[in-house]
């Protein structure tokens, strides 16, 4: 297992999120700026981060796609302001354009939720050689919410991502280098995204650490009827769900929040 994924089997790493987008679904537009994302990241750092996911476009259901270029011109110069801070850095792309300007500035880890579909993406990254997270996604984010159908979900998604998987090891990416997202809401619906949830201990089976990103997702105001910026309490459940059942990393937007509740599910298991 590569160093970034590394941790404390009680102790998940969390992965905060850094939009640099104006249109993301939780919190587009608020960090959108060097110095204004910074900010945010110096306090995820000091509220006990592990990884800075920082994305400059948008893969919420409709949203606009961005160029490679303009795209690079959100990220980079982010990229290069927090890397001081000391914690791994994740550039969540699809593009090998912005693979390799996020790389060249700092960012040590892939985040790509079209699983290195896109071409020319697997090539760059076995060519970069960086750590990358392989998330399952039907469809695509503009019409991805459109009728999802599986014929077992878990079943699915898994034989997807040990395709992708393995599809990476023929292009030269080490298994070590790689993570697995099941893809909570992108392509799924609410009772896919329970099913996922409830059974998330069987993505552990493939031997790769598993990443889980339920932060404020749609499927929590499904089921609380509460608008994105009350979703803490819904957030906090399910990342403690998936702590219990396996999960490597956290995604998520509260980082303090989310560390405390780390604190107590690994006070709890070590003792068990």
């Amino acid at each position: 297992m590569h160093p970034v994924y590394e941790h404390d089997k009680n102790t998940p790493l969390i992965m905060g999120i850094l939009n640099i987008t104006p249109d993301s679904f939780s919190d587009g537009s608020r960090y959108n700026s060097v110095e204004s994302a910074f900010i945010r990241a110096t306090k995820m750092s000091q509220n006990g981060v592990d990884i800075f996911d920082v994305g400059g476009e948008s893969t919420r259901p409709g949203a606009a796609e961005v160029s490679a270029a303009d795209e690079i011109k959100r990220v980079v110069p982010v990229i290069q302001r927090i890397k001081n801070l000391g914690h791994t850095i994740s550039i969540d792309t699809s593009k090998p354009e912005v693979m390799e300007a996020a790389v060249d500035a700092g960012a040590t880890l892939i985040n790509d939720v079209r699983a290195l579909r896109e071409k020319g993406a697997i090539e760059m990254a076995a060519k970069l050689q960086v750590p990358v997270c392989l998330m399952h996604m039907q469809g695509q984010p503009r019409s991805m919410q459109q009728r999802p159908s599986y014929q077992d979900v878990v079943t699915d998604v898994m034989a997807f991502l040990d395709s992708r998987a393995k599809e990476c090891e023929s292009h030269g990416i080490e298994r070590g280098l790689i993570s697995i997202d099941p893809g909570f809401g992108f392509g799924k619906t609410l009772k896919h995204n329970l099913e996922l949830l409830s059974r998330f201990e069987q993505f552990t089976h493939l031997g790769l650490p598993v990443l889980a990103g339920l932060s404020r997702k749609s499927m929590l105001g499904e089921i609380t009827s509460k608008p994105v910026e009350e979703r803490l309490a819904a957030s906090l459940s399910v990342a403690h769900i998936a702590m219990q059942r396996g999960a490597d990393i956290i995604r998520v937007h509260d980082v303090a929040e989310t560390n405390d509740l780390r604190q107590v599910h690994k006070a709890i298991a070590d003792i068990s």
